[in-house]
């Protein structure tokens, strides 16, 4: 005899088809859930992880000088027409007696103050005028968010003219401001008198260098200067993060490794114990405003070359001088051998046994600067 089954059977069998169903779609998703899941925490990380490394390579606001919480201004300014301030330094004889006035570019690390020590006596016997400047960014000069190849010879011409220079004046840059007084040869050719370029920075990458030049000056350099100089040309974003990280060595320069000092510099290095009262000015700013983006500007892609570059003086109504010492390991003279090599009208001076730091020797600040002034 057959049996019907209970309305409770039933019930309880449909329960256990559902349940079965239930388990069976739960075991069938897991695989695909749990991969879910974790492209999801995934993407969460990689978020984070852009974020973080953001946040790190990004630097700090400058302290412009000032400002609330910032350094204070000291030294007289003028206001260029983009609004920044421009901090300046006169010496020598009034600019209303002079015969000859001159505009220092400083180099890298340094401000104002660190103007050639020309000695009183040259300065009073030829009526010399002496202006000396904080860069863009160096000292209480205002950061240069837009700062060029270019800009900075801009700078030295509204700064001439505020101050009332005349129509035309000598510059004289040394290191990185030997490099900038190319670009014032370039930019404004018409306001100089005549130029003294002192042991001054290359660009690798200039196109005028053959290969084989650039790449054997490059390689003259610390394997950590190479790294810094490197990231500044092909990862100019990069340069913040590579020289305040701890894992790697950062550039030489900035650290005040005395070991890319030859033994001539080492000589002259106590000299720069008279920079103890002002030296705290120079990086005030921030250093990725002052040494940062002096080398994203300097290593990196120029408008054009400086080996390309014609006479300003066809008529020899000025000169322009050269000068690089032959142990120089802070900048290879080879680049400014070539140079002048390929400008003629280049007055080229190679100092034996001399250093990068040679200005500071006794007697040379008065030779670069009858040389400039005298020389024809």
């Amino acid at each position: 005899m057959s049996r019907k089954a209970t309305p409770m059977a039933d019930t309880t069998c449909r329960n256990i088809s559902a349940a079965s169903a239930r388990e069976g779609k739960m075991q069938g998703k897991s695989p695909s859930s749990s991969s879910g899941v974790f492209v999801k925490l995934l993407g969460i990380f990689l978020v984070g992880l852009v974020a973080w490394i953001y946040q790190v390579i990004q630097p700090p606001p400058p302290k412009i000088c000032g400002a609330s919480n910032a350094p204070p201004v000291t030294s007289p300014r003028i206001k260029l027409r983009d609004g920044r301030h421009l901090a300046y330094l006169e010496s020598g004889v009034p600019k209303e007696k002079a015969n000859y006035k001159i505009i220092f570019i400083h180099g890298f690390d340094s401000c104002r103050y660190d103007v050639f020590p020309v000695s009183q006596e040259l300065v009073e016997e030829l009526g010399i005028y002496l202006l000396s400047f904080d860069r863009s960014g160096y000292g209480e000069s205002d950061p240069d968010p837009k700062k060029t190849v270019k800009s900075t010879a801009l700078d030295i011409e509204e700064l001439a003219d505020q101050l009332g220079l005349g129509s035309k004046f000598h510059i004289m840059g040394f290191s990185m401001g030997g490099e900038i007084a190319w670009t014032c040869l370039k930019c404004i050719p018409h306001r100089l008198a005549g130029a003294a370029i002192v042991a001054p920075v290359s660009n690798y990458w200039w196109s005028g260098f053959p290969l084989n030049l650039s790449m054997e000056a490059y390689n003259q350099q610390a394997m950590q200067d190479k790294w810094a100089v490197g990231v500044a040309h092909y990862a100019p974003w990069l340069v913040y993060w590579w020289n305040t990280q701890k894992w790697f060595p950062s550039s030489s320069v900035i650290e005040h490794n005395t070991k890319i000092f030859s033994a001539p510099d080492l000589k002259l290095l106590g000299r720069f114990d008279a920079r103890t009262h002002y030296v705290a000015q120079i990086r005030q700013q921030g250093e990725y405003e002052s040494l940062h983006r002096d080398m994203i500007v300097g290593f990196g892609k120029w408008e054009f070359d400086p080996m390309d570059l014609q006479n300003p003086f066809p008529n020899k109504e000025g000169t322009v001088h050269l000068w690089h010492g032959t142990e120089d390991l802070v900048v290879p003279v080879i680049l400014s051998r070539y140079i002048s090599q390929k400008l003629r009208w280049v007055q080229y001076h190679e100092l034996t046994d001399a250093g990068h730091m040679f200005p500071l020797a006794d007697g040379m600040p008065d030779a670069i600067v009858r040389k400039l002034l005298l020389e024809d």
